[in-house]
């Protein structure tokens, strides 16, 4: 059926709710107690701002894939407007990006299993939670979107659930062991609790949040109608912020004091544990592993295209671009999934389940910074190039290339910022070893390409 190339089976629904279900994952579950406890009640103005940033990014490198359909992902577009080490940089390092989450979303299913049944090891659980995923991701893209419908309606509906008992409880003033249930919460000790300092630290959790928001760019080769599609789930990126993580976190601050959450613990179990309903923590524990596996899920799809996109390109090695009989691209999964075991081994090594996460998510944060400040150098570059095409744009990214040196410039603050904290600063040091090992693979395949070429 294939001859190695990707079979356009995702349907508009499946491309709307892999954009919601990419972008609510362990970030927003896991990594909501942590942010909130650095931070205080402030943490709603950051995922505001960053919010709004996000979906401005999200609108310029829209604009870029349905001016040019035949973009499979955004490496392609890297690789056009900057240049083909551009394109290299970007493929590989969204690629380690994907490595690097999926192993903290398995680590946060391993957690979550270890609610029900503690004296599994967390890395059993990590292992076996690659071994479903990467054969569900063999069968074909239209079972991925599928699953991925009916994971993040899951999400959705428990957020919703949430938002609607916890505006009953503060209506009602409830009365839980921390005192009533009250927005009061939200500003008793001031807005910035823990200073500006606080509020700043507060960017790099935060932004890991919103990590797997530019999924969409990675789908646009599997998309019935990416011209009608991918806008629509771009512009429903504010409505989803507003509601998904503003919305859920000031329920949550209203009912539990900020400083009252526990930063170790996900505040999604604790706030349905104190409704008093038995198994109200355990169907909320089921939900939030669920989107952990959701999101690594999502991570395994966007890890194996990214690397067969960049085998067509010449980029990676040539058996990374065949495909199964279902046009999915196997060979490249099998190897991601593969490393994302050492997710396992970190989970044996290191017991305590949020250490590795806070680890893993730093790490990311500044792989995807990148990725991200490439896209948007690709953007202005396309604005400068093609000013025509831009300007009859029906979608398009509001104030064209100005906007898009604003982003820029947030990326780079939220960077400086990574250099402020012990943890953080000690990735970002890291981080430059990934690059000089790109540089060399990239001149290796170029001098390959010239051989060829003779």
């Amino acid at each position: 059926m294939s001859n190695n190339e990707l079979q356009r089976e995702l349907s508009n629904r499946h491309i709307q709710l892999i954009a919601i279900g990419g972008a609510i994952g362990t970030g927003l579950f896991l990594g909501a107690g942590q942010t909130i406890a650095l931070t205080g009640p402030s943490i709603l103005l950051t995922y505001i701002i960053i919010g709004f940033m996000l979906f401005m990014f999200m609108r310029g490198l829209g604009e870029m894939l349905v001016t040019n359909i035949n973009f499979k992902s955004f490496a392609d577009v890297t690789n056009k407007y900057i240049g083909s080490f551009a394109g290299f940089v970007t493929g590989w390092t969204y690629w380690l990006c994907w490595i690097i989450t999926g192993m903290a979303e398995v680590t946060a299913v391993a957690k979550y299993v270890s609610f029900w049944f503690p004296h599994i090891p967390n890395w059993i659980s990590a292992l076996f939670c690659v071994l479903v995923l990467m054969s569900l991701n063999l069968l074909s893209a239209k079972l991925f979107g599928e699953l991925e419908f009916w994971f993040a309606i899951i999400k959705i509906v428990t957020i919703l659930a949430l938002i609607v008992v916890g505006a009953i409880m503060i209506i009602m003033a409830y009365d839980t062991q921390f005192g009533h249930a009250s927005l009061s919460n939200l500003y008793n000790n001031g807005i910035f609790p823990k200073g500006v300092n606080g509020f700043l630290m507060s960017f790099q959790m935060a932004v890991f949040s919103f990590v797997g928001i530019e999924l969409i760019g990675v789908t646009a080769g599997e998309t019935k109608d990416p011209t009608k599609t991918l806008p629509k789930a771009i512009n429903s990126v504010p409505l989803r912020i507003l509601v998904f993580y503003v919305g859920a976190l000031a329920v949550i601050m209203s009912i539990i004091p900020w400083n009252a959450i526990n930063p170790d613990d996900s505040p999604f179990v604790r706030l349905f544990a104190l409704i008093g309903i038995p198994f109200a923590a355990g169907i909320i524990n089921f939900v939030v592993l669920t989107a952990a596996a959701s999101s690594c899920n999502s991570g395994i799809f966007s890890n194996s295209r990214m690397i067969f996109g960049l085998s067509n390109q010449k980029q990676a090695p040539p058996y990374f671009a065949s495909t199964n009989k279902n046009g999915v691209p196997h060979i490249a999964i099998f190897v991601s999934c593969a490393l994302l075991m050492i997710a396992a081994l970190l989970n044996y090594i290191v017991p305590n389940a949020t250490l590795v996460f806070t680890y893993i998510t730093t790490v990311s944060t500044v792989l995807f910074l990148a990725v991200w400040a490439l896209i948007i150098v690709a953007y202005i570059n396309y604005t400068k190039r093609n000013p025509e095409a831009h300007k009859q744009a029906n979608f398009k990214l509001v104030g064209g290339k100005y906007m898009g040196y604003i982003i820029l410039i947030f990326f780079l603050l939220v960077f400086c910022l990574l250099f402020v904290n012990e943890v953080t600063r000690t990735a970002v040091f890291l981080t430059p070893i990934w690059f000089v090992m790109l540089s060399l693979m990239y001149l290796r395949y170029k001098k390959v390409a010239r051989t060829q070429g003779k």
